[in-house]
This record gives structure tokens, C-alpha cells and sequence, in this order.
């Protein structure tokens, strides 16, 4: 924000070391802690040990850094955009003037608006890889997580200046895929499916067809012939596969839809099955991997037997006796797919915690077989699971599952009682859309603001809180301020634009300038430690700050021209928080 006095700095202090015989000064700059002002601070410690290294002589290091910052204070003390500088202890201290530091971040977001906090572009394609359902079966809150944490993660990386590719790895593929056909073409032949809820209809005819599977002792055979004629590509079993595979696809889009979240690029495990074949028997060639399957075995890669070690990363099988190959096999191949397919720098997975040995194995194996260069290019970032009130066990196998769809049901059922009885005045059509972004946001907040190592507990009462550590109360600071804004709007005073206040700023409006301030550098943080948390807790803080300044400076009523600061500033604390909420995947209500 400050690069041309940034740089004016720079150039000044190396005149400073050509006149001095110094040599040419290598500079980091770094933000000093926030207390009421902002300034930028750069350490003379490697400048003196560069001059005590050129001289040859004996230095006490930090004794002439302290000289030379206090040398170069005194060299700068009029440098424009500077209110002052200090030298402190062999670090040179420059503190921006507090008026023109707050009409530059106004003025930022005003010029970039929903973009502003995004970074300059990397260069550099990633790929990032999450949800991961199975078609056949229900999309219960086992699938919540992973889904809200991608598309956060995705949005975020973006924001920070990567080309971004959002991957779904969908299961189609297997025996409970069978299961369920089994099940459909001895009880359901010809049914479809209904207009809503296909995927609860799915997962209730997969339950079915678990307990009917225990009470048939024919069952299992035909599911292993049924499989059989599925691989022979038999034309009525592979037909009614790929239509009944459509529909939980169409019941997976209404999902997506609702939620906001969008793939640039599907693959599904039955692709990796043929993929994977050559890529099985090319392993066993060179002796990475093991085929024991003429003993009634499997194909292993027995990974400590042939790194020496003992169990690190124990046996990864790829196949079963019979031929058919196993999800071990079938990430082998969708990893390489990924680099074949795109010119990737990065190939991100978040995928739960409990494959994280899966994926160590995985990553090792291609490594053995030479893919060494990719695979330093490959990153699982696993996560916890999510405890619902009363410990509620997901289980598709015995239908005990709470599905995503009655989660987001009764988020906005919950939500819609809670904004009616806020504004009540609100026509139906308005409290049914405010009820679902609340709703939404209640349900995707909190996935987003723990850290992902740790199990997220999700509780109805924190989760819709408007005076707490909630999106709610987030999206209703976003309100207030809408509310401000359109008052000025109706008596004839848009949002003017951003200029230096000309008023003693009060701390409040300090506090909320800096953090505005701070969504860039969060953006990239995030980005940079894969942490969604950096952006939620910026944004409720966003929140709180501009709730303090609400409570504490008059906007409307003040006078000129105080007021039209303030309204710049009200737009721009606006701006920031749906910025903000925006990479979490949540909309900014207009009203609420």
C-alpha cells in the first residue's frame, strides 16, 4: 500500500552506505505490532556484520547496527508519508502518518471492492481435490467438512493469487454400488427416483438392501455375478449403472448448488479401475510391487520390506485375488491422472485424518516408481470429524445417518423463527432468503473456524449466536452497516469517496481501519498454512470493531466533513466483512 515511500526508503538508505562506504544493504521489512499507529520496521544487524566482514575487523555487531540506525533515523527524518522515525536498538522504526495510512486503505477497497484482499497472480495452477461422495448411498453430515473446507480452502487460494482447479473424486464404483442395484432390480425395477431428496431416496434404498442382504443367503452370489456383468460392460447391467449413478449426480448438484459450491473437474473411481490395471502390472515387473494372488493372495507393495524400515509405512495393497483392484490402486492412478491431465504446480487432497497413512503410502509408492519430482508436488491435508449434539453415530450401512439435507432444513427453519422475531416487518419471500444465508452460514462457520486437526463440535446455539463468535453475528454487523449506508443513500448522500479525515481519529476508528487493513495479509497467511481460521477470525473481529465504532461514532449525525469520513469508512468496513465471508463461502445479507 506504501511501495513508492517503501521504495523512496530504500533508495535513500543506500545512497547512505555509498556515501559511507558501506556495502549494499540487503532489507527486510516487517509490520510492527498494531498499538494505535502503523509502521513498517527493517534490522541494521546484517548491514553491520556485512561491513564488519568487508572490513575484516573485530565488530561488536549489535553496538553498530544500533549506530547505524540511529545514523539513518536522523538521515530520514523528513521523508515524506512518515509521521516519524525512531531507531530502537539497531532497528529502524518508520511510522506512516495515522491520516494518510487511513484514507489509503479507504481507498483501496473502494478501487477494488470485491476483490479487495486478493494478492497478484502466482503463476501457479493447483489443483485442490474434496467432498468425495459415494453415488448409491445418502450425503449425510460425515460429507459436511470436507465439502465447506474445500470450497473455502479453493476460494481462499484463489484470493491469494493461485489459478485454481476445484476437483470432486466421486465412488461409483464397488460392491455396495451392486448392493444397491441388487437391491433396485429385485424390489424397485422401473422405480424412479423422486423430484427432491433423490439422494435421501438412494441412501434409504441402500439401507434396504444391507438388511436384506443378512436375510438372503443367495445374495451374495448374485451381487459377485452382477459385478462380473458390469465389468463385461453387459449392456442392461452397465445402462441401468450409468443412469442410476445420474441420479444421485443430479441429487449431488442440488446439494452443491445449495451451498454455493461448484467443480471444475469430476473423476470418478471406475476411471481409475482401468486405469490402474498397467499401472498394477508395471509395479509387479519391477518388483515394487508383489503378486501372491496364485496362492489365494493379493498384489501388495510391502513398503518397510523394501525401504529397511520397520512399521513406518507397512503394506499397501492394490489388488484382490480375483483381479479386481482396490482404492490403494486407484489413487496410484489418480494421482498421475491429475499431472497428465493438467500442468499442475501443487496437487492438494482434503481428505479426513484417518488416510493419512493411506495417502503416506500411497505418495511413497510413486515415488519407488520414479514419479519422485511429482510427488514433491502433492500435499493431503487431512481433518476431523464432526460431533453432532448427543454424539449421533453416522452409519449408511444401518440408515442411522443425519442427512445433509435435514441439517440445512432445520438451520433455516431455525434461522427464519430467529429473523422474524428480529424484523418482523419482513414480506415472507425476503425472510425465507435472509433464513436460508443464515442458515448456511450457521452450518459452515463453525467447520471453518477450528483448526482442522481437531474434531469440530457443532452446537445449534453457538452456531446461530448474534452476539458471539457466530456468523450471524457477523452477516448482522454486514446489516448495520447496509442500514447506514441506505439511510445516506435516501436523504440524498451516497457513499462518497474515500479521502484524508480531517478529524482527530477516535480509537475506535483507528482499530477499525487496522483491521480492515489486515485482509490482504490474512488472505495470504491462510493461503500460505491452508488454515480457513485466519479468515474467520478476521472477519468476526471486522465484525466486533465495527460494532464498537457503531456504538461509539455518530455517522448521520455528525457533521462535515467528519461524516462523510465516517461513511466512507462505514462502506468500507462492509466491503472487508462480506469480502471475508465471501471466501468462507457465505453471503452478507442485505437485510435481516
Amino acid at each position: 500500500m506504501f511501495n513508492a515511500e517503501k521504495a523512496a526508503v530504500e533508495a535513500r538508505i543506500t545512497e547512505f552506505c555509498q556515501a559511507n562506504n558501506l556495502p549494499a544493504p540487503t532489507l527486510t521489512w516487517s509490520q510492527i505490532p498494531f498499538s494505535g499507529e502503523w509502521g513498517i520496521a527493517t534490522s541494521l544487524f546484517q548491514l553491520a556484520s556485512q561491513e564488519a566482514k568487508q572490513s575484516g575487523q573485530k565488530t561488536n555487531v549489535p553496538q553498530r547496527a544500533a549506530e547505524l540506525a540511529e545514523q539513518l533515523a536522523v538521515q530520514l527524518s523528513n521523508t515524506p508519508g512518515f509521521s516519524r522515525i525512531e531507531a530502537v536498538k539497531g532497528y529502524l522504526n518508520l511510522y506512516f502518518s495515522t491520516a494518510d495510512f487511513a484514507a489509503r486503505v479507504l481507498s483501496a477497497v473502494s478501487e477494488q471492492a470485491s476483490r479487495y484482499g486478493w494478492g497478484e497472480s502466482k503463476h501457479q495452477r493447483v489443483m485442490l481435490e474434496f467432498s468425495q461422495p459415494n453415488t448409491h448411498k445418502a450425503f449425510h453430515v460425515g460429507h459436511l467438512r470436507n465439502m465447506i473446507l474445500g470450497a473455502s480452502l479453493a476460494n481462499i487460494l484463489e484470493a491469494a493469487g493461485y489459478e485454481m482447479l476445484r476437483a470432486n473424486y466421486i465412488g461409483d464404483y464397488g460392491k455396495d454400488v451392486m448392493k444397491w442395484m441388487w437391491n433396485y432390480t429385485r424390489r424397485h425395477a422401473g422405480e424412479q427416483p423422486p423430484a427432491k431428496d433423490v439422494t435421501r431416496w438412494m441412501g434409504d434404498l441402500y439401507s434396504e438392501a444391507t438388511r436384506e442382504l443378512e436375510a438372503d443367503p443367495n445374495g451374495e452370489a448374485e451381487i459377485r455375478e452382477l459385478f462380473s456383468k458390469w465389468e463385461a460392460e453387459d449392456k442392461t447391467v452397465y445402462d441401468l449403472w450409468l443412469q442410476t449413478r445420474q441420479w444421485s449426480l443430479d441429487g449431488f448438484n442440488e446439494i452443491y448448488e445449495q451451498m454455493g459450491i461448484h467443480f471444475d473437474r469430476i473423476y470418478f473411481e471406475s476411471e481409475m479401475e482401468r486405469l490402474c490395471k498397467p499401472i498394477i502390472e508395471d509395479l509387479i515387473a519391477r518388483n515394487i510391487a508383489v503378486d501372491e494372488r496364485a496362492e489365494g493372495g493379493t498384489v501388495v507393495v510391502k513398503l518397510d520390506e523394501l525401504l529397511g524400515l520397520q512399521e513406518k509405512y507397512r503394506v499397501l495393497v492394490l489388488q484382490r485375488s480375483d483381479g479386481t483392484s482396490l482404492y490403494g490402486a486407484w489413487d496410484l492412478a489418480l494421482a498421475l491422472a491429475k499431472f497428465n491431465d493438467y500442468e499442475l504446480d501443487q496437487s492438494i487432497y482434503v481428505v479426513d485424518v484417518r488416510q493419512s497413512l493411506h495417502f503416506t503410502q500411497v505418495f511413497k509408492t510413486l515415488e519407488l516408481a520414479g514419479y519422485k519430482a511429482l510427488m514433491k508436488k502433492v500435499l493431503h491435508l487431512p481433518y476431523e470429524i464432526v460431533n453432532l449434539p448427543g454424539n449421533v453415530v453416522i452409519s449408511s450401512r444401518e440408515g442411522v445417518v443425519v442427512l445433509l439435507e435435514e441439517l440445512i432444513s432445520q438451520a433455516t427453519q431455525r434461522a427464519a423463527a430467529i429473523v422474524a422475531d428480529k424484523n418482523p416487518e419482513l414480506d415472507e419471500a425476503t425472510r425465507l432468503t435472509v433464513a436460508q444465508q443464515v442458515g448456511l452460514a450457521a452450518i459452515k462457520y463453525p467447520m471453518l473456524a477450528r483448526e482442522t486437526t481437531k474434531i469440530a463440535t457443532f452446537d445449534w446455539e453457538a452456531a446461530l449466536d448474534f452476539n458471539g463468535q457466530a456468523a450471524p453475528y457477523i452477516q448482522y454487523a454486514c446489516v448495520r452497516a447496509n442500514s447506514i449506508l441506505r439511510k445516506a443513500a435516501a436523504e440524498g448522500h451516497g457513499a462518497p469517496a474515500p479521502s484524508a479525515p480531517q478529524h482527530a481519529l477516535e480509537p475506535s476508528e483507528v482499530e477499525l481501519i487496522e483491521l480492515i487493513s489486515r485482509l490482504p495479509d490474512a488472505v495470504q497467511r491462510a493461503a500460505s498454512e491452508h488454515k480457513t481460521l485466519h479468515i474467520t477470525n478476521l472477519t468476526y473481529e471486522l465484525a466486533k470493531g465495527f460494532n464498537d465504532f457503531y456504538n461509539q461514532c455518530p455517522v448521520l449525525q455528525a457533521e462535515e466533513p467528519q461524516r462523510s469520513f465516517r461513511l466512507a469508512l462505514v462502506a468500507a468496513a462492509r466491503q472487508a466483512m462480506a469480502n471475508g465471508l465471501g471466501l468462507l463461502g457465505i453471503e452478507a445479507p442485505e437485510v435481516m
